[in-house]
């Protein structure tokens, strides 16, 4: 697992599978805000927004997530990122993605134009001053249209417990493999009120960040927008979690209990 940070977090603990599939969980307009918190401590806030803008003489969709340190925490350690991506209104495919992040001194600034016709990727990075190539699988996602996917993917209904949900993935230089486990559905109380929630563990990389390889929980709601409700996180010190604290323009009417 690569650097983690609150806004990645988000991001990848809704990543799915890659096949072709048609959006309907979604639309252009969508917003949603988390409030992260490390224990007890207001620790900082998410957005991801969703936009339908022109690139490269066709309509896309312009997803941009940015996370933040809040309070006394951006005193101790300042993040600032900021992850986009421009990918295909029906399929999803990724066409291009920013990655501009500054967390306590750690910094990047990088550009990605994905080439799907040749199997790969060139990566610009600003800082450094230099560009790469790098060769990526079929149906790759980038790690903020991962985000939308899941909510698409065309098992999402249909999962049963224990089931395992599989992505390839390009971050830092190179495609990985991120899978998570699907627990069964959950109600559990919101700001907004009780919502019945699908249930899933990430495995992650243990002894580094994190405690042990399930040491991640998230829920989406089980109705048609799969909205991000929370995460909770089990760190090797603290704990994070984020919870869905505003939202608009959802495609659907979010159910409510």
């Amino acid at each position: 697992m690569k650097k983690i940070t609150p806004l990645l977090l988000l991001i990848l603990l809704f990543s799915g599978s890659t096949f072709a599939q048609q959006n309907k969980a979604f639309a252009a307009g969508e917003f949603f805000k988390f409030k992260i918190t490390y224990g007890i401590v207001n620790a900082g806030i998410a957005t991801m927004e969703l936009k339908e803008v022109q690139y490269d003489g066709k309509k896309v969709l312009h997803a941009k997530g940015h996370g933040y340190t809040t309070g006394v925490t951006k005193f101790f350690f300042k993040v600032n990122d900021d992850y986009q991506s421009y990918f295909n209104k029906n399929t999803n495919v990724p066409y291009r993605f920013i990655r501009k992040i500054n967390e306590g001194g750690y910094t990047k600034n990088q550009e990605g134009f994905f080439n799907h016709d040749n199997a790969t990727v060139l990566v610009k990075d600003y800082e450094k001053m230099e560009e790469k190539t790098y060769s990526i699988t079929d149906n790759v996602q980038d790690i903020v249209s991962s985000f939308y996917y899941l909510r698409n993917h065309p098992k999402i209904n249909s999962l049963k417990q224990g089931e395992d949900l599989e992505i390839d993935m390009f971050f830092d230089g190179e495609v990985f493999k991120f899978k998570l486990k699907y627990q069964g559905k959950e109600n559990i109380r919101t700001k907004f009120g009780t919502i019945e929630s699908m249930k899933f563990t990430p495995y992650v990389q243990a002894g580094r960040v994190f405690k042990a390889q399930e040491s991640l929980t998230v829920w989406v709601s089980a109705d048609e927008n799969k909205v991000p409700l929370r995460i909770k996180a089990t760190l090797l010190v603290g704990s994070l979690s984020a919870d869905l604290d505003a939202y608009r323009g959802l495609k659907y009417k979010l159910k409510i209990k």
